[in-house]
């Protein structure tokens, strides 16, 4: 049997369902929301660019370290001469041997400005040219230094004139 509800029971019923808790956001909180996360937005991107400005710079001198470090490791190895040539023109360097380190060629180039570097080669400077030899014994004919240059981010790489140890400033 079913059993009717009284007059109290139904306003009871209405009451709970007039004054169930809304489900979802009114437009002026997700408007709030949005404003909020733009204003994180521009405070971070100016940051993140720097950030990433830094990151290529370091990862482009540490690569030309290795490059010099590379061609005075093989000179050592193969003893005989191996030359390295930052042209500035090109954004590149190039290690030239007796032996490639390529079977079809005997020079090694290192595209400085391409991926994931984006470096341009403003200055380099080995003697007068931009040139580094090292002898069959590792050892440079000169000193000198490579300027690279990365959105606002500069970094100086320079060689030792006795040791042919390369570091970055």
């Amino acid at each position: 049997m079913i059993r009717k509800r009284s007059r109290i029971e139904s306003r009871r019923v209405l009451f709970i369902i007039r004054h169930r808790p809304h489900q979802g956001f009114s437009l002026l909180e997700l408007v709030l929301v949005l404003g909020i996360i733009a204003i994180f937005a521009a405070i971070a991107m100016p940051r993140y660019g720097a950030a990433t400005s830094r990151y290529r710079a370091d990862l482009a001198a540490r690569r030309v370290v290795q490059d010099i470090a590379l061609a005075q490791t093989r000179a050592r190895a193969q003893g005989a001469a191996q030359s390295i040539r930052i042209r500035q023109d090109a954004d590149e360097i190039v290690i030239f041997s007796a032996v490639g380190l390529d079977p079809q060629t005997s020079e090694y180039t290192t595209k400085i400005w391409d991926s994931p570097y984006g470096a341009d080669i403003i200055q380099s400077e080995f003697d007068g040219n931009n040139y580094l030899i090292f002898d069959g014994w590792g050892m440079p004919d000169s000193g000198g230094y490579a300027i690279l240059w990365v959105g606002s981010e500069k970094r100086t790489i320079n060689v030792d004139p006795n040791t042919g140890k390369a570091t970055i400033e």
